[in-house]
Formats: C-alpha cells, structure tokens, sequence
C-alpha cells in the first residue's frame, strides 16, 4: 500500500477522531476498572421514568423488560395472605458460584393509587436494576448475587414477608432500597452501627461527597420481615441530611415546624419523576457499589 501526504484539514480531522475515539475507550476503560458499564447512569433515570409511566397496575412489566434487556433469567413467584390477598414477587439471580453465599438485593415495586410511585419506589427498584448491571458486569468475589422486586409493600411488607414465609434462601445478607431519590446523605438501617459494611459505606459516601446517616431508626420498609426472622439486613435511602430527624419524627407522630421533602411528595399526587434528582442518585448509587465491593472484599 502506497503512503500519500494529507492535507492540513485531513490531518486535523483525522486527529480529532483518533483524539475522540480514544477519549472514548478511556471512558470505557474507568468504567470497567470501577465495575461500572458506561450505559449503568444514564439507564437508571429511565427505569425511573419506565415504572412511573407503566401506571400501578402493570408496573411488573418494565422490571421484566429491563432484567431480559440484562440477560438475567427471572421467575415470578406469586402468593396469596391469610386474607387472600395475591401477589407476584420478582427474583433474578445476578452473578456469582452457585456455592456461594447470598447478597440478595430488594426493593419494592408496587405503589399507592395516587402519584405516579417515582420515589416511592420505582426509585429503589432502579437502584436494584442498576447495581444488577454493576455486578453482572464485574461479580463479586465471595458473594453470589441476586435481586428482589417485592409486591404489595404498600399493603403491609407482604411481598417480603411471602419471600420469608415460602422458605426462600436465607441470605447472608439482605439489602433493601426505600426512596432513593435525592439529597446528600445516604440514610442506612442497621441492626449494628460498628459493622463492617457500615464502615464500607462511611467510606464510600466520603468517595462520592455524601454523608452518612447509620442506626436503628429509619421508616418501616421491606428489610423489616428479615429481621424478624433473624435474617441479617440492612436498608439505605437517599434523602437530605436535614430530613432525617424529620422523618423519625412524622413517624413517631411528633409536631414538626417544618415538613421533611419525602412526606410532602410520597403518597401523593407530587411523587412524580420531576421531584428526582439524578445526578444526587448517581453519586448513591456508585456509593453504596463501593461500600458493597469493600465489604465483599474483607470477607474470608
């Protein structure tokens, strides 16, 4: 093949689309050193905006679209209460030997008639789906993973409690996702605040420029049923620091001057995707990934 001088506009072209394409493979690379497919963000304001739009009723169908979409095989597992109350609970196995113990994701899909159900919960069913992706992409490397979308949470945790009561796996640890939707601190229920998955977090919030809210008190979500059964568990949120005290108190149904975000806009017709904030979420997501492949990484 025969070499010919370029012109000076070719030569700049040809140069910017070599400097762009390498931008483009550092790009790749960074989110593959970090676990993290380069699609991972960006995806999950749109499974935010897919669960929110599919209306409480059909609100299954955009989890099952999107963990085909992963290449994950999942079963739906119904059940029905003691007062014939019927439900259908989604479970996905992620990566990781068959042999080894289980970190089991969860958050729950359903929603109230009223709102859209953007915060409450298609933000925590988004979290599971993009840490989903996160450690199909890179596994961890003593715990098998699988996630969780749970059904009729709003109903009283039966979709959880269903989980526990068919005698599923026990978990080594279950990890439960409730509003994650905006805010600087990263709020976490946990039975012990001197863990070592605690520690993980304190480090990983301080990576993404987060705070860290750990301890027993938080509102009754789906990590509730595996601590009653002696399961360990844990649940993080996403919220602002000063809603915290405000949250523990609507709930013991204490008088506050002022209002918490997450009470004005949950159950309501205001819980819709223009309360998100995706770049807030971003900065959680990729924290509790890190706190996550920390933990997982100190086990023997």
């Amino acid at each position: 093949m025969r070499s010919q001088k370029l012109s000076p506009i070719v030569t700049t072209v040809v140069t910017s689309l070599l400097l762009l394409s390498m931008a483009a493979a550092s790009a790749r690379e960074a989110a593959a050193v970090a676990g993290t497919p380069a699609s991972a963000t960006g995806s999950w304001l749109g499974d935010v905006r897919s669960l929110s739009q599919a209306g409480a009723s059909n609100r299954r169908a955009p989890i099952e679209k999107r963990l085909d979409g992963l290449g994950l095989k999942w079963k739906a597992v119904a059940f029905e209460t003691a007062k014939k109350q019927q439900g259908q609970n989604l479970i996905a196995e992620v990566s990781g030997a068959a042999a080894a113990p289980l970190l089991l994701f969860g958050a729950h899909f359903d929603q109230v008639e009223e709102g859209h159900g953007a915060t409450d919960n298609a933000s925590g069913s988004a979290t599971v789906l993009a840490l989903a992706e996160r450690f199909k992409h890179k596994p961890l490397a003593h715990h098998r993973v699988a996630v969780a979308f749970w059904d009729l949470e709003e109903a009283g945790l039966l979709g959880s409690s269903a989980y526990i009561a068919q005698g599923s796996e026990k978990p080594a640890l279950y990890v439960n996702f409730d509003v994650f939707g905006w805010g600087d601190t990263l709020w976490m229920m946990t039975p012990d605040a001197d863990s070592a998955l605690v520690g993980a977090s304190r480090d990983a919030v301080k990576a993404s420029g987060l705070q860290l809210s750990a301890g027993r008190e938080y509102p009754p979500s789906d990590h509730l049923p595996f601590i009653k059964a002696g399961w360990p568990a844990v649940s993080y949120s996403l919220i602002g620091n000063e809603e915290v005290p405000l949250i523990l108190s609507f709930f013991k149904g204490e008088k506050t001057a002022t209002q918490a975000k997450v009470i004005k806009v949950i159950h309501s017709s205001n819980d819709t995707v223009e309360q998100i904030d995706a770049a807030a979420t971003a900065r959680g997501v990729d924290a509790v990934e890190r706190a996550i492949r920390q933990w997982d990484a100190a086990q023997n």
